[in-house]
Parts: structure tokens; C-alpha cells; sequence
């Protein structure tokens, strides 16, 4: 029964979620950020095409205040691999412990409790759904989300005045919606490919942006900007060649 995978599926997601926090905590590697919020993304994926039903709305908005609260720490992460990958090492030092700091307020944040609490407590009101006959009809609830997201994401790549950071967002939702419900969306081996490579590609320009942005703010960065500048301009026109090819599988 759907019903019942879907929440095994969510119980797994909490079990990885914790194991990501605990590498956090315990500072053992600088992948658990990134991979935690992998997991709040495929949660938020499994989740969107139910909202409305019960016990569904409250999960998926205290993984979305995680995703937002850990956002800024990320790109503080992807900020310093440029760093070192330019060996600025004088540039690292106290942004790094900015960064182990913020790492450690994640796990002591209202928003992470409020998380923890609300995945205890969900798999009752799940099961609580189920007999009640709220549950009827997830399927076609399902495909019907996943369509209109695609159809959403087809209507943006034909704008010729398209918005990247929109793209951008619409893309990890039919891409993770497909690998959530790979059984109920309608999209080709090839056509995720394409998704992955669009979503990299925006990536990139979107890093660039972050990154100009910020030397704005933080004028130790300046040396960087006209090198930032040109990599923001050739990965724009990368991924608008590949948003190109990628919006015939969305015609």
C-alpha cells in the first residue's frame, strides 16, 4: 500500500537525518551539512504532492525553516572550497570558525527541535489518516502534483524572458519529485540527466552571483571579483545552452 511506504520512506529519511546530525556534531567531516540537507530536500520532495493531508503541512514546514536556517551556512561551506581552492588560505581563518560556529547553533536551534518533535510525533497521525480513509486516492494525487510541476517548469524554459533563479527552483522540484516518486512520474533516464545537468549549471552562475555579492560586503574578496565576473558570465551562457536543449523534453 502507498500509504504504508510513504512512511517507511519517511522514517528512513528521519534515520539519515540524525546520522547526518551526529557527523555534525561530532565536527567529523565537512560533507554532513551538505548531506543533511540532501535529506531535508527529499523529505520536502515526498512531501510537497501531499500537503493538505493530515500531519503533512507541519512536517514539510519545519523542514523547509531547517532549509532555510542551514541555506546561508552552505554557501559559507562552498565559499571557503573556493577559498582554498585558490589557496587564499589567509582569507579562510575566521570565516571557518564562523562556520563551526553556525554548524553548532543549527543543532541548538528552535527550528531543529521543532523538526525532531514533529517527525516523532508524524507517523501516528499518519497511520490515524489511513483509518480514517483520508489517504484515499494518493496516487493520483501524486501524478497530478508532479505534472503540474513539470508543466510549470515547461511553461518557465519557454519564456524567452526567463527567470534563472526561478528556473533554478523549479528544476530541483522535478528532478527530486522524479526521484521521489520514480514510479509515478513520466521522465526519461536521459531527460534526468539533463535535469542534473541544467541544475549544475544554474549552480554554478547562481555561486558566482552569491560570491559578487558578497565582495560587495566583504572587501578582502575584491581580488577575486574580476576572475568571479568572467566565470559569471561563461557559466550563464552554459546554462542557458543547456536550458535550451533540456526545454524539449518539456515542450
Amino acid at each position: 500500500m502507498i500509504a504504508d511506504r510513504l512512511q517507511e520512506r519517511v522514517l528512513r529519511l528521519d534515520v539519515a537525518l540524525q546520522a547526518c546530525a551526529a557527523r555534525l556534531a561530532a565536527h567529523s567531516d565537512d560533507q554532513a551539512l551538505h548531506d543533511l540537507r540532501v535529506v531535508l530536500r527529499r523529505l520536502r520532495s515526498l512531501l510537497r504532492p501531499l500537503r493538505g493531508l493530515p500531519g503533512i503541512d507541519p512536517l514539510e514546514l519545519a523542514a523547509a525553516a531547517m532549509g532555510r536556517l542551514s541555506t546561508p551556512l552552505r554557501d559559507d561551506e562552498v565559499l571557503l572550497r573556493e577559498l582554498q581552492a585558490a589557496a587564499l588560505d589567509e582569507l579562510v581563518g575566521t570565516r571557518r570558525e564562523r562556520l563551526e560556529a553556525g554548524r553548532d547553533g543549527l543543532l541548538a536551534s528552535a527550528e531543529w527541535r521543532q523538526l525532531c518533535n514533529t517527525l516523532v510525533v508524524w507517523p501516528s497521525l499518519w497511520r490515524q489518516a489511513g483509518r480514517d480513509g483520508a489517504l484515499r486516492g494518493l496516487r493520483r494525487r501524486i501524478g497530478k502534483g508532479q505534472a503540474r510541476q513539470a508543466r510549470r517548469l515547461g511553461e518557465a524554459l519557454r519564456d524567452p524572458a526567463h527567470d534563472r533563479h526561478r528556473l533554478r527552483l523549479l528544476i530541483k522540484r522535478v528532478r527530486y519529485g522524479a526521484e521521489a516518486y520514480p514510479d509515478l512520474v513520466d521522465l526519461s533516464e536521459d531527460g534526468a540527466k539533463r535535469l542534473k545537468r541544467a541544475q549544475a549549471a544554474l549552480g554554478d552562475w547562481h555561486d558566482r552571483l552569491q560570491w559578487l555579492a558578497r565582495a560587495e560586503r566583504e572587501t578582502d574578496l575584491e581580488p577575486l571579483t574580476v576572475r568571479w565576473r568572467e566565470e559569471l558570465e561563461a557559466s550563464a551562457r552554459r546554462a542557458d545552452r543547456v536550458l535550451t536543449t533540456l526545454a524539449r523534453d518539456f515542450a
